[in-house]
């Protein structure tokens, strides 16, 4: 077994747990679902940060392309577009 390492009060993940397991299938997904949008949020966030100048298009295909990997992001994106002459 694998030691456990918490920055929680053991109380206070014991309350957590309870009413983890006091939720129904659908509240869990729910909660799931929920953890799933922020996850994205914040690595879109990150994007974003390190390509201010990028357009939602641009910014979309990085965004999967950190997601998919840069191999499968181009299968399902297509080749990237080469740079615009815009400057």
């Amino acid at each position: 077994m694998l030691p456990k390492i918490s920055d929680t009060h053991a109380e206070a993940e014991r309350v957590q747990i309870e009413g983890l397991r006091a939720m129904s299938p659908a509240q869990k997904m729910t909660l799931l679902i929920g953890m799933i949008e922020a996850g994205r949020t914040l690595a879109m966030a990150g994007v974003r940060t390190r390509h201010p100048a990028a357009g939602e298009e641009e910014l979309r295909r990085r965004f999967a392309a950190l997601v998919l990997g840069e191999e499968l992001e181009e299968k399902v994106y297509g080749p990237e577009p080469p740079p615009s002459s815009l400057g």
